[in-house]
């Protein structure tokens, strides 16, 4: 049996057995070290080291923290104040504003389950309130969800830069672009739909009541102008970025708006902690994987054996959107990441694709099937915080999910999206 078969097989049955994907990746990783390669327990560890060691990971407990911090405290509510306060009056104007949120909550949080938590549970009582069907409120808020994954501080685009060695800073400002323009398409949508249901119009704030909500929220929107701001001008790197948004956030809600509590800060830290523990280990062992598989040659004789490597820019392009929509509609985003970017690697390298588009639409992909049946994680996040059934948080997803193909299609026609601000940033 060659090594290829051996390790999917390997995969599959822990798989079907009901072991993690950590636990599947390691022995994996173990068996292509140990009688494969005849190689020591020792050099697994070292690779499994190897893998959490770019400074880059350290922006990932730092950035959850942040967000863990904000979601418990009052800096969500006033985002959402200043978002009402602007588009509320308008036609789907709550929706507008769902979407507006997502993407305010993305450039504090930079992940989809705390996007779906910050916001949906604020948000979703508002929009049955007036009017609007529930199974869109909450596709709404699973999908807007997407955007906190391309704004930065976008977690997923630091795992790509690190598992691809592409900086993560070109990818944050690279991100802004689509992430603002998924949300126009989004609130677009959110009109049309308000106009055909008969969704009845919030009242209009003067501009005195927009100016003191705007007042009330003018440090917490202080937070993602300094993250991104300091990052685009150099200030800082992602890692210090996210330092910032930790003290910050701690000032902010600790000390000026007092609704976190010192006493807290434990249970925040555990929270953090688990997860954190969780990326830190499926990265070490996909890192631990991805060297077996490249030392193996795998990918290539994968990449060649369906002809990928004479594939176009365009047709990679179309087909690692495909392979990563796919893997994140069944498994985790980061062990997607962690198994295919090593895969695609040398087709990427011989076609002279810009890693920068690449990472831009691989983590679009990533968000998306994040929020797609049937095992979406941000799917199971509003289960848990809407209290609603399976079948009815999915129900109306369909027409999100055109947006977002929409949306993928955009990115990999007309390139200057993704690389407009990086190039104006870093160029």
């Amino acid at each position: 049996m060659d090594m290829t078969t051996a390790l999917l097989l390997i995969m599959l049955v822990l798989l079907l057995a009901g072991f993690p994907m950590m636990t599947t990746l390691l022995a994996a990783a173990a068996a292509g070290f140990l009688f494969f390669f005849k190689m020591g327990p020792e050099f697994l560890i070292q690779q499994m080291i190897a893998g959490i060691r770019p400074s880059a990971l350290v922006a990932v407990p730092m950035f959850i923290l942040a967000a863990d911090i904000i979601t418990r405290g009052a800096t969500a509510n006033r985002l959402l104040d200043v978002a009402m306060a602007f588009v509320g009056h308008v036609r789907g104007g709550m929706a507008v504003t769902t979407a507006l949120s997502c993407a305010m909550f993305g450039a504090l949080s930079g992940s989809t389950q705390a996007t779906v938590v910050g916001v949906g549970s604020i948000m979703r009582p508002k929009m049955l309130q007036q009017g609007y069907k529930d199974s869109f409120a909450m596709a709404l808020i699973i999908n807007a969800s997407d955007i906190a994954l391309l704004i930065p501080p976008s977690i997923g685009m630091i795992i790509y830069g690190v598992v691809s060695g592409t900086s993560v800073a070109e990818l944050f400002i690279a991100g802004i672009g689509p992430g603002l323009l998924l949300m126009v398409l989004l609130a677009g949508y959110c009109y049309f739909y308000a106009r055909v249901a008969g969704i009845p119009r919030s009242e209009k704030l003067n501009w005195s009541e927009r100016l003191r909500t705007c007042r009330r929220a003018i440090l917490p929107l202080l937070l993602p102008v300094m993250t991104i701001g300091g990052i685009y001008t150099g200030v800082f790197s992602p890692t210090e970025a996210a330092a910032v948004s930790v003290l910050y956030a701690l000032i902010l809600e600790v000390l000026i708006f007092r609704r976190v509590k010192l006493s807290d800060l434990s249970s925040i830290a555990l929270s953090t902690g688990l997860i954190t523990a969780v990326v830190f280990i499926l990265v070490a062992a996909g890192s631990a994987f991805s060297w077996v598989i490249s030392f193996a040659q795998i990918p290539q004789q994968i990449l060649s054996g369906i002809g990928l490597m004479q594939a176009s820019p365009t047709e990679l392009l179309i087909i690692i959107s495909i392979a990563f929509f796919i893997g994140c509609m069944f498994v985790d985003p980061i062990v997607v990441m962690l198994i295919l970017v090593p895969i695609f690697a040398p087709a990427v390298r011989l076609s002279g694709l810009d890693p920068v588009l690449v990472g831009t639409i691989i983590t679009l992909q990533a968000a998306i099937g994040s929020a797609t049946p049937p095992f979406g994680c941000d799917i199971f996040t509003a289960i848990a915080v809407f209290r609603r059934p399976y079948f009815e948080v999915i129900r109306g997803s369909l027409p999100f999910f055109a947006i977002l193909l929409l949306m993928s299609v955009l990115l990999i026609m007309f390139p200057p999206i993704t690389l407009f601000l990086r190039d104006l940033a870093f160029r």
